[in-house]
């Protein structure tokens, strides 16, 4: 690297470094004002194969081209060309549907691009005597840019991130960043990430009255695959920055609630068994989402999730199932090397 680049890209990241840290505080901020959480489908798992892995995963690198969502350095030159579609079943008719891009540009290297819109339904409107004003729809939409730099065996990355809201006619819309890093092992399976996401501010607010909170938080995460064991694992911790009890016991558990079960609310867990080169199976484990779907007679299920994938030499798919108190959330994932496939046309 010439040392004009390197200059250029310390410049760069030492303004990004300081924006974020900016931001944060900001968020920080705001998190004491605000009365209630909006904007929920920033946190919804974007990829099945995060769905299978326990819904959060910010260190598994060069898995998919959609895990840039996830952390923005987990995004590589290896990605450039592949494209991804998903799409989530969700509950009462809602899903979330998710496509990304990367492409590599010529004077500024490779950007990925992600569109999320999360479908909430269409509600009937009616005005103060019952006559009815006709049919609102509601949903969430997230543009994002994401840009990643790596030096030696670290990756930097950041997303920039603009949201628009409509719930029944009311509209909010916010800016966001995510400023990550992770380390990848030369040689090992073993990497590390590192992730601030979803630091910004609303700039629309529903009405003069609301208060919407964004989901910020702090995670960081280690994916190891042993050497002789076909077996990769993942660990991750977030909600760093809420010290208070992630979930809300009932009844008697409220006395019962251990200094272990907090510190297990911070972690999820994802394995994959590599049963084949071209074929996984995904488990994942979110404590936080057992304890707060768990009931007395049902919802043992809450919290597990299972997945797999299948890969052709240009093409794979994913499949996922997390499962909550209801039953289960399913998740699908497409993705192709448009490079390749367009070659061959």
């Amino acid at each position: 690297m010439k040392w004009g680049s390197f200059f250029l890209y310390k410049r760069l990241y030492t303004k990004c470094v300081l924006a974020i840290i900016g931001l944060t505080l900001l968020a920080v901020s705001l998190e004491a004002q605000s009365i209630s959480k909006s904007f929920v489908s920033l946190e919804l798992p974007s990829n099945a194969a995060v769905s299978g892995l326990g819904g959060i995963n910010v260190s598994n690198e060069d898995y998919s081209v959609d895990f840039f969502q996830n952390n923005p350095a987990l995004s590589s030159d290896t990605l450039n060309g592949w494209a991804s579609a998903n799409y989530l079943f969700y509950f009462a008719g809602t899903g979330l549907s998710s496509f990304t891009y990367q492409h590599d540009f010529k004077n500024i290297g490779p950007l990925s691009f992600g569109v999320n819109h999360l479908s909430l339904g269409s509600i009937d409107g009616y005005d103060i005597i019952g006559t009815p004003t006709g049919t609102f729809n509601s949903g969430e939409t997230t543009l994002t840019v994401g840009k990643s730099h790596q030096t030696n065996h670290f990756r930097f990355g950041v997303n920039i991130k603009g949201l628009f809201s409509n719930l029944a006619g009311y509209r909010a819309n916010a800016l966001l960043v995510d400023l990550g890093g992770a380390f990848i092992h030369p040689i090992k399976d073993f990497s590390v990430g590192l992730v601030i996401k979803n630091a910004g501010i609303v700039l629309d607010e529903y009405s003069p009255t609301s208060t919407s909170q964004l989901p910020f938080d702090i995670q960081a995460g280690i994916t190891y695959k042993p050497e002789h064991m076909p077996i990769r694992f993942s660990g991750t911790v977030y909600r760093l920055i809420d010290y208070k009890l992630p979930y809300e016991p009932s009844g008697n558990d409220a006395d019962q609630v251990s200094t272990l079960d907090k510190v297990m609310s911070h972690l999820t867990f994802g394995t994959e068994l590599l049963i084949h080169k071209n074929v996984d199976i995904l488990f994942g484990y979110n404590f936080l989402k057992h304890k707060e779907l768990k009931m007395e007679t049902i919802g043992g299920g809450s919290g597990v999730s299972v997945g797999a994938v299948a890969r052709l030499k240009q093409l794979s798919f994913i499949f996922s199932r997390a499962g909550y108190v209801t039953g289960g959330a399913y998740q699908f994932s497409l993705s192709m090397n448009t490079n390749k496939i367009l070659n061959r046309i």
